[in-house]
């Protein structure tokens, strides 16, 4: 059966709506029809090569919809089932899920090397991130879909497959911010401002959001935001002056920069704790001194998907979204159609998009 996807042709290349070919699903796999998908920063990565993904592919790691059908075995949907997709899906036996670290799974992302669809012409097309959501409909496996809660609009529970579970598990599972402590949280796009919501939800008592552009203050205060600090040179005396001289008891930074890496571990208390969400690249360096690391007593730490477990995860954000203390609709910055993808993907490339959210 046919469908429209956004497709990539190539890394760099430019994104092409067109018509694909999809499979019935076979044993272990589920159909399912989407209903929105996000798009951000971590897919343009897949584009342009800062992450690697097997080409051609359909992108698009975060998506809601519906089970249309599902293949022999699959007994935890059925058909006309709302559900979210999980790009990660952990395979419970490799080394980090005997750990309970199921976010580090050594073959979570094996099936972005499968063929899982075909162009009309033939061409073969691999699942991006597994998933594959920029199309109507998708086919995955089974362990990438997880049974929406109830309440939940199915359009903006899109974005609790990726931007919401990394911002609420960076602030809950990877920094474990504590009732009455400071944050500052670096780069207010949807992973930001998620992340300001979830130190809200923690009981914050102090919460800095930190961006290049002053626009996006009055999102950043609608999420939670106690202060908004314009990214400058000047950013950590700022932040330790508004902490009485002391710093934040937590930086987390969303953006992936070397600068704002740097500058979110100076703004950080002696013996705070420094959390790294954002995807940089490898000429994205780093230098600390070793006297420094001595001296400040700081931990500095990597998170990779919030240290979340989604199945676990997601019933709390659902939870969070029922009692309004999760607001979904915050993280958009504009609705899209599918033929709108490829000028998201410009607009960020010449830093003027924000988040979209695909409808479908």
């Amino acid at each position: 059966m046919a469908v429209r996807a956004a497709v990539l042709p190539a890394i760099g290349a430019p994104l092409e709506i067109t018509g694909i070919e999809l499979p019935d699903p076979g044993p272990g796999q589920v159909r399912v029809r989407l209903a929105a998908a996000g798009v951000c920063h971590s897919d343009l990565s897949l584009s342009n090569g800062t992450m690697r993904v097997p080409v051609p592919a359909v992108l698009g790691h975060e998506g809601a919809g519906t089970v249309v059908a599902v293949g022999e075995g699959v007994t935890h949907v059925s058909p006309g089932a709302p559900v979210v997709l999980n790009w990660a899906p952990s395979c419970g036996r490799c080394h980090a899920c005997t750990l309970g670290e199921v976010w580090l799974c050594a073959n979570a992302l094996n099936g972005a090397a499968d063929v899982y669809a075909r162009t009309t012409d033939g061409t073969e097309l691999h699942p991006g991130l597994n998933v594959a959501a920029f199309a109507e409909e998708t086919v995955v496996a089974a362990s990438c879909v997880l049974p929406l809660p109830d309440g939940v609009p199915l359009a903006d529970a899109a974005l609790l497959g990726c931007a919401v579970l990394t911002g609420y598990g960076a602030v809950h599972h990877a920094a474990k911010v504590r009732e009455g402590e400071t944050v500052a949280v670096f780069g207010v796009g949807g992973v930001g401002l998620a992340t300001l919501q979830a130190a809200r939800i923690a009981g914050a008592s102090r919460i800095v959001a930190v961006d290049v552009s002053p626009a996006k203050e009055e999102l950043a205060r609608a999420a939670g935001a106690t202060d908004y600090v314009l990214a400058s040179e000047t950013t950590p005396r700022e932040i330790r002056a508004l902490t009485g001289k002391q710093g934040v008891d937590v930086a987390v930074e969303c953006a992936g920069r070397a600068v704002s890496i740097r500058a979110a571990w100076d703004s950080t208390r002696r013996g705070g704790r420094t959390t790294v969400v954002g995807i940089g690249g490898k000429d994205e360096q780093v230098t600390f001194n070793a006297l420094e690391i001595f001296h400040w007593g700081r931990t500095l730490s990597g998170c990779v998907y919030g240290n979340t477990d989604p199945a676990r995860d997601l019933p709390v954000l659902a939870e969070h979204v029922r009692k309004g203390r999760l607001d979904l609709s915050v993280l958009v910055t504009e609705r899209i159609g599918l033929e709108g993808i490829p000028s998201a993907f410009e607009n960020m490339l010449a830093g003027k998009g924000g988040r979209a959210l695909v409808l479908f």
